[in-house]
């Protein structure tokens, strides 16, 4: 992610980035044996910053998971769910600290 992108997403959806750029990392190790990114991976994740950019929830975002807009195109929400089935059991021992913090904003008031 740009620095200055980043700079640009309130912290609640910095971390949801964040998130999903870890996530989508381990799914790509896993399944395209890339050390980086490969570029279909790396095509989700950009999307993934573009849809985070334009949430009307701001600080007040739940989880993609529980969210009550879905804002992906049906294609790229099956991408994601496929990336979240396989990286999020992964995520407690890659990321530990960035899967609490995932599973507390998921409990979030009102969510």
């Amino acid at each position: 992610m740009d620095k200055k992108q980043q700079l640009n997403l309130p912290p609640r959806l910095q971390r949801e980035y964040k998130t999903v750029e870890a996530m989508i990392s381990i799914f790509c190790n896993g399944h395209h044996e890339s050390e980086n990114i490969c570029s279909d991976c790396r095509e989700l994740r950009d999307y993934a910053l573009v849809r985070l950019q334009k949430c009307p929830f701001g600080e007040d975002k739940t989880t993609c998971a529980k969210c009550p807009v879905h804002c992906y195109k049906p294609v790229m929400r099956n991408k994601i769910r496929e990336v979240m089935r396989y990286a999020g059991p992964r995520m407690i021992y890659r990321h530990p600290v960035m899967a609490i913090q995932h599973l507390l904003d998921g409990r979030r008031k009102g969510n």
